[in-house]
Formats: structure tokens, C-alpha cells, sequence
């Protein structure tokens, strides 16, 4: 069974722990092999194999600044290509990982992030994926109004001001404001259940 996996906070201070070139495959991401494949059904084990093909030390880093906070990843073009496994977003999700800024998402795994409750935001200046790096702490203020209002969101980090975009749907904002897609049939749920509690019977 998963975790439970927060619902988005109004305000966000993440530390970039990656910053990662353009295709970016999901293999990459979390490794699809006989040494992950026994794990599968483990994500608190399978976590650990989280970006090692990127940076090895990703999952110590994660792990230490625990979640909340939760941690960013910067990355390029099509970030995501390749197959479509969830734990590609699971893995990441369960050690922390609340937002990827990118300058364009492969389809799928973008829609398996915000299946997890991970933030996928595109640069709208390319170019500000140059003023960013691992190490640096991004903050994001009034994030859950922003969301349900805007598909602008306005990054401030020590040095920069960073303006990043969603295109995400309504129904996709609540998935991420609950934390998950879980979350948010497990919310649905449970106002259908109070709703028929309150319904007199006719």
C-alpha cells in the first residue's frame, strides 16, 4: 500500500538537490533492471535506487532534509521520456520530491507527477534554467490560491526571481492541492459518504 503523502502546503522553501540536462529518461530517474524489479512492490526499498545514475548521493540528501520540507529537481527538455512506470514518480515522491521546474515534460510521466502530487512547472524564460543550481533554496508564497487561480507561479530564490508556468486542468489542480490522486478520490469519498448522512430520506 502507498504512504500517506501530504496535501500541497500554501507555501513552499525547497532546496534543489538535481539539475539535469534534456532527456531525462524515466530509467534514468529510477532504474527498470533485475537490481530495482524484486522491489517493486516496496517503494520505501525501491526509493533507494531513486536518480543513482544521475547523482548517488541524491537519496542521502533527500532523506536528510526529510519531507516537510520536500526537496525540488531542475531539469531540460522532455524531461520523463521513455516508459511510462509510475514508480518513475512514486519513488521520488515518497523521499520528498514536491516540484520539478523543467523546460518541457514528456506526456506521461507528467501525468504520473501529478498523479503523485508533484508539482511540474515549465520555465516560461528558458533561460532562467541557467540563473538555477543544486544547492540553491526556492521559495513560493500563497502556492494553493496561485494554483486555483493563475497558471503562473512566481519562484524566488537568494539571487533570482524565476516565473514558471502549468498547464494544468482544474481537475488536475485538485490532485495537486490534495497531495495525490489517493488523496483525492479518498476526499470525493468521503464527502459523498457525509452527503448521503446528510440527505434526509424522502
Amino acid at each position: 500500500s502507498l504512504p500517506h503523502f501530504d496535501p500541497l502546503p500554501d507555501a513552499l522553501t525547497l532546496p534543489v538537490l538535481l539539475k539535469m540536462r534534456d532527456d531525462v529518461s524515466t530509467d534514468e530517474i529510477l532504474p527498470a533492471g533485475a537490481k530495482a524489479l524484486p522491489y517493486r512492490s516496496n517503494l520505501q526499498k525501491i526509493a533507494d535506487f531513486s536518480f543513482e545514475r544521475i547523482d548517488p548521493s541524491y537519496v542521502d540528501h533527500a532523506r536528510a532534509i526529510g519531507q516537510p520540507p520536500g526537496h525540488a529537481v531542475i531539469a531540460g527538455e522532455n524531461y520523463g521520456q521513455g516508459s511510462s512506470r509510475e514508480h518513475a514518480a512514486a519513488a521520488p515522491r515518497y523521499l520528498g520530491l514536491r516540484m520539478v521546474i523543467a523546460k518541457s515534460f514528456a506526456r506521461i510521466h507528467r501525468q504520473n507527477l501529478i498523479n503523485y502530487g508533484i508539482l511540474p512547472l515549465v520555465f516560461i524564460n528558458e533561460g532562467d534554467y541557467d540563473r538555477l543550481a543544486v544547492g540553491d533554496t526556492l521559495r513560493v508564497e500563497d502556492l494553493r490560491k496561485t494554483l486555483a487561480n493563475s497558471d503562473r507561479i512566481l519562484l524566488r530564490s537568494a539571487n533570482a526571481a524565476i516565473e514558471a508556468h502549468h498547464d494544468l486542468t482544474p481537475d488536475q489542480v485538485k490532485v495537486i492541492l490534495a497531495g495525490g490522486v489517493v488523496n483525492f478520490r479518498r476526499s470525493n469519498m468521503n464527502e459523498e459518504r457525509e452527503g448521503a448522512v446528510l440527505t434526509p430520506a424522502i
